[in-house]
């Protein structure tokens, strides 16, 4: 059927769009369906609910009944048929047509995958942050301190699972341990708050780097 349409029930969007692109698990392979994976692109555009809104496709209208209950029937035009003389016949010339009809609705369809593929994309701000944590003493316990900072949890929030320990002076070291954040989610500002919340065994928290992804 999407050999002829953009959508399933004809020339506009409806519900049948709606129920097949709810029923499927993932987008169809583009190499071996490339009808498909255009028409899952341009659905998959729509908001939940713009495609709730699409209705049933229309029925076509039935033929209208003459005074007798009998059908009309439809005058139907007949173009006249330009005479060709035997020697320019081409039995493979239709054949010929529609094979250009057809790739070039393939090239078309590909570009509207392509399109529809790049404004789907959403680029989400990311950043790379990294902390040192100075402990109060060399008493205290570095490697159970990381465990507390790395079980800090927010959305958005990724935390790199190596760090380093460096020193600083007398024997005691600092933590360096470092962080990807989303930061239409996650506040450099509070994040470093919960790290101090740890404040039997933490004495400040400082921002070594601070990259833009």
């Amino acid at each position: 059927m999407l050999q002829k349409d953009i959508w399933l029930g004809g020339q506009q969007p409806s519900a049948a769009d709606r129920e097949a692109f709810e029923a499927m698990n993932e987008a169809p392979n583009p190499a071996t369906e490339p009808n498909a994976f255009a028409w899952y692109s341009i659905v998959s555009k729509f908001s939940p609910q713009v495609r709730a809104s699409w209705q049933a496709a229309k029925p076509a209208a039935p033929a209208k009944e003459n005074k007798k209950g009998g059908k009309k029937e439809e005058k139907k035009k007949e173009e006249p048929k330009a005479k060709k003389d035997d020697d320019d016949f081409d039995p493979f010339a239709d054949e010929e047509e529609d094979e250009e009809a057809e790739k070039a609705k393939m090239a078309r369809m590909k570009e509207i995958a392509k399109t529809a593929k790049s404004y789907g994309k959403v680029v989400i701000a990311k950043s790379l942050i990294i902390f040192e944590v100075k402990p109060w003493g060399e008493e205290t316990d570095l490697d159970a301190l990381a465990k507390k900072i790395l079980g800090i949890e927010m959305d958005g929030l990724f935390w790199k699972t190596e760090y380093k320990k460096e020193p600083i002076a007398y024997g005691v070291f600092k933590i360096v341990i470092g962080a990807t954040v989303e930061d239409d989610k996650v506040s450099t500002d509070e994040l470093q708050e919960k790290i101090e919340a740890f404040e039997e065994e933490v004495q400040s928290v400082d921002i070594a780097a601070f990259n833009k992804l």
